[in-house]
């Protein structure tokens, strides 16, 4: 059976089951649980670490006012992250390539945003729409395109998301397709093809850690004009 290259993005299912579910709950099954112990195990300690210096990142660029979002956008990161490292295992499912999910993550947070602003401060959300010192004729035209812009933040999010680990793997599967072709044919340009296959593993490891972090870095610098 010939299989397209696309293949590997259609959700797995057994017995007619989707197993996305399955995918999105596993991370969760790797992260330590914390306990009253004063002194914990050096697996613990490096998460408790981890977490608080991604916390302190996201935290940084908002005030005081936007700390109340500490624990949604540091779990937003660290779910992120773990699927998109998860996905570059040989035999897995990675979520985060389909942009339902990505849609279904950035919607509702960019709307939690734009409404605490319409709530706390009305006057200046709406200022945004208006650059200060525009010209009276102009003022329909910068409406509309500010409008618009604001309303596309959400499908930049998934959509840069979606695109960047899409195009990764699909890379990944081409070299390692042709380094598994030319290994009886031409074994030096297979063993030149496996070199760049593993120099672009470890960029698309970067890739998967960037992406998580620009993704809710990005949800915090909208919040932050809101609060």
């Amino acid at each position: 059976m010939n299989l397209s290259f696309f293949d590997q993005f259609s959700s797995p299912s057994l017995l007619g089951i989707p197993l996305i579910l399955i995918a999105m709950t596993f991370p969760a099954l790797l992260l330590s649980t914390q306990n009253n112990r004063w002194i914990t195990d050096r697996l613990s300690t490096l998460q408790s670490w981890f977490i608080s210096l991604i916390t302190k990142q996201l935290m940084m660029p908002l005030s005081n006012k936007g700390h109340k979002w500490a624990l949604i956008l540091t779990s937003l990161m660290l779910f992120l992250l773990l699927i998109n490292l998860l996905g570059l295992l040989p035999y897995t499912f990675t979520p985060t390539t389909q942009l339902s999910m990505n849609l279904a993550l950035a919607i509702p947070l960019w709307l939690a945003t734009l409404l605490t602003g319409l709530r706390n401060q009305p006057s200046i959300s709406l200022a945004h729409l208006l650059p200060e010192g525009t010209p009276t004729p102009l003022i329909p035209a910068l409406v509309l395109i500010e409008t618009t812009s604001l309303l596309i933040r959400p499908l930049a999010l998934g959509i840069r998301l979606t695109a960047n680990l899409t195009a990764g793997h699909l890379l990944i599967q081409l070299i390692s397709t042709a380094t598994a072709s030319l290994v009886s044919t031409m074994p030096m340009i297979s063993l030149l093809t496996l070199l760049v296959l593993f120099l672009l593993t470890v960029l698309e490891v970067a890739v998967a850690m960037i992406q998580a972090y620009v993704f809710v870095l990005l949800l915090s610098l909208y919040l932050q004009e809101n609060i």
